[in-house]
C-alpha cells in the first residue's frame, strides 16, 4: 500500500485497483486533485498537488536487496552489539528482537536499512548507541595528513579525474560498517598501489563524457577519512569542469563512521563546494527515507558520483544516472562483481545486474 500526506491534512492511498481518500471534503477532492495510476511503472501522480510519489523512489523499493549472506553478517556484527552493563534477561530481551527484525525483513530491505532499525531499538532499549565521534575525528586528521602528497599525485598525472577516481576509492576502505576493524597498515598499503588501480574503460568513458555535457552533479558521500579523498577529487571536478555546479551530501544524522555536515566542516570541503545533510539515519542513501529536499537535488542532477557500499546497496536500481565508486570489502561484493577484496569498482547504475 502507497500512503503520503498532504498538506491539506488528506490522505489518498492506492491498494490494488482501489482508491481511497480521507480528510477534507470530497468536493474538494474532485476539484483539487487528480489521480492516475500508471500500472506499467507502479507510480501515484497527484497533479495539481504538493504531493508526487516519484519513479526512483518506486524503483529502488522494488528491488530484491537482502541476502542470506547479509543476514549472516548482520547477526554476527549486531547481535553482541549492547553495553556491558546490561542484565541477562536485557541481554536476552535485545537479541529476541534483533532476530525478529532480520527474521521479518522484507526482500527490499538493504543491510543499512536493518542496521537502521537495530540502532532505533538500541536507543529505545538503552538510550544510546555506540559513538564513533572520536574515531571520526582520528581519521579526518589522519588522512589530511597526507591530502597534501596525494594532491600533488593528482596533479602531476597524465589523466587527473582517473588518479583522482583512484585515491578516493582507495579512501572508502575506511569503513566500521563493512568491517570489524579498520588497518593503518593496509591503508598504507592500499595508499601505494592506489595508481595502479583499473577501473572498467567503457564506464570511465561514460563517466567523461557526461561529465563533459554536465551542468549539474552530486557528490553522495561514505565514511569518514575518506571524506578527505573526496574532497581532492571534487577539487579535481572543479578544475577540470569549471561549468558544473557540484553539490555534496553527506548523512542528516550521526550513524556509524559515515561522513556528516561535522566532518564536511571539519577537512574544509563546506568551503569549495555546498554541503548539504540527507536527513536520514540510515547509513545510505534511501530515496524513500531522506528529505524531500535532498530527494529534488538528486533527482535534478544531471551526474551523481556515489561513493561506497551502502550507498551503493540502497540506491542501486533506482535509474539515475548515477556512477557508484566503491571497494568491495566483504565477500558477497566481490563475488557479485568479480573482484577480489579491496579491489574498487566504478559502474553505473544502468550496468548493474
Amino acid at each position: 500500500m502507497l500512503k503520503r500526506d498532504f498538506l491539506c491534512k488528506s490522505t489518498i492511498w492506492i491498494t490494488g485497483n482501489d482508491i481511497g481518500y480521507t480528510g477534507g471534503s470530497s468536493s474538494h477532492m474532485e476539484e483539487k486533485y487528480i489521480i492516475q495510476h500508471y500500472l506499467r511503472y507502479h507510480l501515484l501522480y497527484v497533479i495539481n498537488s504538493v504531493c508526487i510519489l516519484n519513479s526512483e523512489r518506486e524503483k529502488t523499493m522494488a528491488h530484491k536487496r537482502l541476502t542470506s549472506a547479509c543476514l549472516s553478517c548482520l547477526t554476527r556484527g549486531q547481535l553482541d552489539k549492547y553495553p556491558e552493563n546490561i542484565s541477562e534477561e536485557q541481554q536476552i530481551m535485545f537479541k529476541q528482537k534483533v532476530l525478529q527484525i532480520l527474521a521479518t525483513a522484507a526482500d527490499n530491505e538493504s543491510a543499512p536499512m536493518l542496521v537502521n532499525k537495530i540502532d532505533q531499538l538500541r536507543m529505545e532499549m538503552f538510550g544510546s548507541n555506540t559513538d564513533y565521534s572520536e574515531i571520526k575525528q582520528y581519521f579526518n586528521e589522519y588522512v589530511m595528513k597526507k591530502q597534501t602528497r596525494i594532491e600533488y599525485e593528482v596533479v602531476k598525472a597524465e589523466d587527473q579525474l582517473m588518479r583522482a577516481l583512484q585515491y578516493a576509492m582507495t579512501g572508502n576502505y575506511i569503513d566500521f560498517g563493512a568491517m570489524e576493524s579498520v588497518s593503518e597498515e593496509k591503508f598504507e598499503e592500499l595508499l601505494v598501489s592506489a595508481k595502479f588501480i583499473s577501473l572498467d574503460e567503457q564506464e570511465y568513458k561514460n563517466l567523461k563524457n557526461d561529465l563533459e555535457t554536465a551542468k549539474t552533479m552530486v557528490f553522495l558521500h561514505d565514511n569518514c577519512g575518506e571524506i578527505v579523498f573526496d574532497h581532492v577529487l571534487i577539487k579535481t571536478l572543479k578544475m577540470l569542469y569549471p561549468e558544473m555546479t557540484i553539490t555534496s551530501m553527506v548523512r542528516g544524522f550521526p550513524v556509524l563512521n559515515d561522513a556528516t555536515m561535522d566532518d564536511a566542516r571539519q577537512i574544509g570541503l563546506a568551503e569549495t563546494v555546498e554541503v548539504m545533510g540527507n536527513g536520514s539515519t540510515v547509513a545510505g542513501t534511501c530515496l524513500e527515507y531522506i528529505s524531500e529536499e535532498a530527494l529534488k537535488v538528486i533527482q535534478n542532477a544531471d551526474v551523481i558520483i556515489s561513493k561506497g557500499q551502502g550507498n551503493f546497496e540502497t540506491l542501486y536500481g533506482c535509474g539515475l544516472n548515477v556512477y557508484y565508486l566503491f571497494m568491495c570489502k566483504c565477500n558477497l561484493f566481490a563475488e557479485r562483481f568479480h573482484k577480489k577484496l579491496f579491489e574498487g569498482m566504478l559502474i553505473n547504475d544502468q550496468s548493474v545486474r
